[in-house]
């Protein structure tokens, strides 16, 4: 009978291990991933107008991508250096890019933003 509740355990213990081990790793978010959602969005922070629909859908992932302090600041530091990076991004059209998609940033996108200032992209 003992041989039988510690042969269970020892089961319960590596099914336990075993699913630990397999189960999916979230990864902290990438300058790469941020990058690639605000690419459709180039035309607008050059040109102004309405940015399309695959811009403020890459801007509301980054948003529901921001879990940790870490991703918040990271995504923060990325549009940071994205904002100052490409020709003819427009200073005005970018700080303007989440109100027009409706998301609200406690913060410009800006190459002059403290993203250690923040608690950057709450939910």
């Amino acid at each position: 009978m003992m041989f039988t509740k510690v042969s269970c355990i020892a089961v319960l213990m590596l099914v336990a291990m075993l699913a630990v081990t397999t189960m999916p790793k979230v990864e902290a978010v990438t300058c790469g991933q941020v990058v690639g959602a605000v690419a459709p969005c180039l035309g607008y922070l050059r040109n102004g107008g309405n940015p399309p629909p695959n811009c403020c859908n890459g801007i509301r992932g980054l948003r529901n991508q921001a879990r940790t302090t870490a991703d918040r600041k990271t995504i923060c530091n990325c549009l940071k250096s994205a904002s100052s990076s490409y020709r003819g991004v427009s200073g005005n059209y970018a700080a303007s890019l989440p109100g027009k998609c409706g998301v609200n940033l406690p913060y410009k996108i800006s190459p002059s933003t403290d993203c250690n200032r923040y608690n950057i992209i709450r939910s």
